[in-house]
């Protein structure tokens, strides 16, 4: 199973998904992108890795990358961390794409929301984490 995860610009949500999963289903092919172009090669934002080494996850390897047309074949599972995103990824889906594409808490039905609020923004790192992980375990249940 090959999972992508992707937020806008892929330095915050999405890196800190790939983290969790990675180090809950190890045997996951897991990635993550963004739909936005402005930081790629960069690593996650400060705060996010701090937020994730403290839980003992990683991110201080990972660099930001664009979402790819081919990221549509080459993955089983595209997870958007919000309805932009959702909508975006959905707009740029080739038609003969084989990826499944749709919200990472959609695997957290009892969420009181749809999205994973964008910390860069709200600057609750733990909250995004908090959510990320609970809706992650539900995905390794799912598998």
């Amino acid at each position: 199973m090959k999972v992508l995860f992707v937020c806008l610009g892929n330095i915050c949500r999405s890196p800190t998904a790939e983290a969790v999963l990675q180090k809950m289903a190890p045997g996951l092919i897991v990635d993550s992108a963004g739909t936005g172009d402005w930081h790629i090669g960069k690593p996650p934002y400060g705060p996010a890795v701090e937020a994730g080494s403290a839980r003992g996850y990683d991110l201080t390897p990972l660099r930001a990358r664009q979402v790819s047309p081919n990221d549509y074949y080459d993955f089983d599972l595209i997870l958007a961390m919000d309805r932009q995103n959702l909508a975006d990824l959905t707009a740029m889906r080739p038609l003969d794409a084989t990826a499944k594409v749709k919200l990472l808490l959609d695997y957290l039905p009892d969420a009181k929301q749809s999205d994973v609020p964008d910390p860069y923004y709200t600057r609750d790192f733990e909250g995004a984490l908090d959510l990320i992980e609970a809706a992650s375990k539900k995905l390794v249940q799912s598998l």
